[in-house]
């Protein structure tokens, strides 16, 4: 039995570990050497929750202990008219390392214990090539021509342009808060910041990610290049003006990017796409990561989905598998909770609909709630759960507070 796994992210290096601890044979193709990957641009800042730091374990790859480099706590702000700070705990550490480090170090791990990496391009022509050496075919690339491969799922994809101006950077000259944590500042009808440490190639940094809604005075980062003392003015003038929580930490005769090379702007398209289709001859293409689901970074859930969705996969795969349709089934009906979760969830604050204020502002009044509302971030399906409706949201505040007076 043979995997090939088009895509070179966190996804396919995780599928294909867990493929190879399985001894199933696996191949990944990438368009790109790693040495070539880290050696150039920003490729996120994505935070890796509790859950897959706990699969980075299991498949023997935790090279970035969470306790020494992570953080268990997320600063919490509201901006606006009513501003409040509170903060929330999570129950097990996140972490947070460049993806420059940490993927070309997991495809070594994955070629040292057996596995193929192809570099070339793969493109929907191939798939045929594909299928002829392999008994299932996993995208985990969803960019370039293999972004429109699996149908979007219209319902789960409400959007047809990105919701936010994203402009996301490595930074020196930011002290870091007294207790270790993500900043998750919220400013309503503007956007919201991330400030997350985070290990690069510099050591300990601070990134930066700016979601601003388009339209917006913070929207016009994406407008001035980056590097310039134009971008670094204009980087901190939205500090000062919405993000002040960060900003009192800034000494700004220090303040700058790390590297001309650690900045990312753009915007992505949030969807949900059918998981599988026949390529021919019974070979099956299964949709994973981006080219399943992609969702703003805005909740950090992307890299841990892609990883979840990684993980399930692996569960259902072994030498004696049949990988036809019914597979596909099993493995999508397995995910499908947790992936959509992090979608509808994401897709919510994308509209900074108000119950979510509403909740954040219980929170503010309940370190119990602010605690159980914080550590939702490692369990989507649970946080959609919560926010999904109105009575869903009361139900949340009301069962706390019983809790609180018991």
């Amino acid at each position: 039995m043979s995997i090939g796994i088009v895509g070179g992210g966190i996804a396919a290096v995780h599928l294909g570990l867990a493929l190879r601890a399985a001894d199933v044979d696996a191949t990944i193709y990438v368009d790109r050497d790693y040495a070539e990957m880290a050696a150039g641009p920003l490729l996120n800042t994505v935070v890796h929750h509790s859950p897959t730091v706990a699969r980075e374990r299991q498949l023997g790859v935790a090279h970035w202990d969470a306790a020494e480099y992570g953080y268990a706590r997320h600063h919490h702000s509201i901006g606006g008219p009513d501003p409040l700070r509170f903060t929330g705990d999570f129950t097990h550490p996140s972490c947070a390392v460049d993806h420059r480090l940490y993927l070309p170090a997991l495809a070594e791990d994955y070629q040292t214990r057996g596995g193929t990496i192809h570099v070339r391009a793969i493109g929907p022509r191939d798939l045929s090539a594909l299928a002829a050496l392999h008994d299932l075919v996993v995208i985990a690339s969803g960019r370039g021509s293999m972004s429109g491969l699996f149908e979007r799922r219209a319902r789960l994809s409400p959007f047809d342009r990105p919701q936010r101006r994203i402009c996301a950077g490595l930074y020196t000259g930011i002290t870091r808060p007294d207790v270790e944590g993500v900043g998750v500042s919220i400013v309503p009808g503007v956007g919201e910041l991330l400030e997350i440490p985070l290990l690069s190639r510099h050591g300990r940094v601070t990134a930066l990610l700016f979601e601003n809604i388009p339209g917006t005075p913070p929207a016009a980062l994406l407008d001035r290049p980056g590097g310039t003392a134009e971008f670094t003015r204009a980087v901190l003038d939205t500090l000062r003006t919405h993000h002040p929580a960060t900003f009192e930490r800034v000494d700004t005769s220090a303040f700058t990017l790390t590297d001309p090379r650690d900045l990312l702007q753009g915007g992505v398209i949030p969807a949900v796409r059918r998981d599988w289709f026949e390529i021919e001859d019974g070979v099956y293409a299964l949709a994973l990561g981006d080219a399943h689901v992609v969702v703003d970074p805005v909740n950090g859930q992307g890299a841990n989905i892609a990883a979840y969705s990684a993980a399930v996969v692996a569960h259902y795969c072994g030498p004696d598998v049949v990988y036809d349709e019914l597979f596909c089934r099993e493995v999508a009906r397995a995910r499908e909770a947790v992936l959509v979760g992090a979608s509808e969830w994401t897709n919510l604050t994308l509209a900074q609909h108000p119950r979510i204020e509403r909740v954040l502002r219980a929170a503010a009044r309940d370190p119990q709630l602010a605690d159980r509302f914080t550590d939702n971030f490692d369990h989507p399906d649970r946080q959609w759960e919560v926010l999904a409706t109105d009575r869903r949201a009361e139900r949340f505040l009301r069962d706390d507070l019983r809790a609180l007076n018991t």
